[in-house]
């Protein structure tokens, strides 16, 4: 059982193999993302004292301008990574999977810094991670070639004004919050429970014109709040950290949705498979909430590349549940959207 509340995550760690012993090496692999993360932490602490965090460099796996301290995370996250029990490691800021350890048992997938628009303005980011067995095939992709489902654990790092560590080991997932005087990270919220439904959502509706149909009708049903077909009134949060809005789904409840759409190259959304998405969802769904990609459970995809980019819903289980209404027509309003049609108050 984990200790009461305050205990350290090393004690749950351990408590955790003791239920478990074949979580010995997860739960190293664990320790070592900690330690990196506080390391981070203090970097993100210091802000521009640390120099011109946001300076930019070179471009990504994805394409997307590297910053400082995006560079300052991976490296840190991989000279952990280096010391763990890890064979393979598939990071948002390296094109290929890099190889660490040939037998050793585990694969990491990372992104070491979410939200990395953030960066600079003094606003939250963070670092996602999902630990699942190495393959051992000629494929330097096999050990992520797999569904979520393979994940022995999962968890993200919100760097904010309060540093917390928040994971599962497919028993729970709980938050931890780092003790700065001793550089510990200590349980402040135990087992949680996502709430079945809330009245808050988050979308970057500067997207709206580009949403497909259903996004539209869901979002616009939400806009009408006690007088719509939901009957309530709803806010909308949106921090531009995935792990952020993840917190506060853990802890308030609500539904988050980075859709498709009909921009070039973002069918699948912007989120990225085995680094964001399927750690995100494995969390979710051990603390009682539910993740899709509009319609389909995330932890049944499996990727055909590393950097492969998946659609995200999730959150409290009616809400999930009823965007995918939506998507499926089962909700009478889908399809129809006055407030996001082509004609608009400044048209005639």
């Amino acid at each position: 059982m984990t200790k009461p509340y305050g205990s350290s995550l090393d004690d749950h760690l351990d408590a955790e193999v003791a239920r478990d012993a074949s979580l010995a090496d997860t739960a190293a692999t664990i320790r070592a993302l900690a330690a990196a993360a506080i390391d981070v932490s203090e970097t993100v602490g210091r802000g521009s004292l640390a120099g011109d965090l946001a300076a930019q460099g070179e471009h990504n796996s994805d394409g997307d301008v590297q910053k400082a301290l995006d560079v300052i995370a991976h490296k840190r996250f991989m000279q952990a990574l280096e010391e763990a029990p890890v064979a393979q490691v598939a990071s948002e800021e390296a094109e290929d999977v890099v190889e660490l350890k040939a037998d050793a048992p585990l694969a990491v997938a990372i992104d070491p810094l979410d939200g990395s628009s953030n960066i600079g303005v003094g606003m939250v980011v963070g670092t996602i991670f999902g630990i699942r067995p190495a393959a051992r095939a000629e494929d330097p992709n096999a050990s992520f070639l797999t569904p979520g489902t393979t994940q022995t654990a999962a968890g993200f790092v919100v760097y904010g004004p309060a540093t917390t560590f928040v994971v599962t080991l497919g028993n729970g997932t709980r938050i931890f919050t780092l003790d700065r005087s001793e550089k510990v990270f200590r349980l402040t919220h135990d087992a949680m429970k996502i709430v079945p439904s809330a009245n808050e959502y988050a979308i970057n509706a500067s997207n709206v014109r580009h949403w497909d149909g259903p996004v539209k009708s869901f979002i616009e049903d939400c806009l009408r709040g006690a007088e719509g077909p939901r009957d309530r009134d709803f806010n909308m949060r949106w921090t531009a950290a995935l792990v952020a809005d993840a917190q506060r789904v853990l802890i308030r409840g609500g539904v988050f949705l980075y859709p498709g759409d009909n921009r070039k190259g973002y069918a699948q959304g912007r989120l990225r498979l085995l680094y964001e998405t399927a750690p995100i969802a494995f969390l979710i769904e051990q603390a009682g909430g539910a993740a899709t990609d509009g319609q389909n459970r995330i932890l049944e995809r499996v990727a055909s590349k590393i950097h492969e980019r998946s659609p995200l819903v999730f959150g409290s289980t009616e809400e999930v549940e009823c965007v995918a209404k939506y998507y499926d027509g089962r909700q009478p309003s889908a399809g129809r959207s006055p407030l996001f049609g082509q004609r608009g108050l400044m048209r005639s």
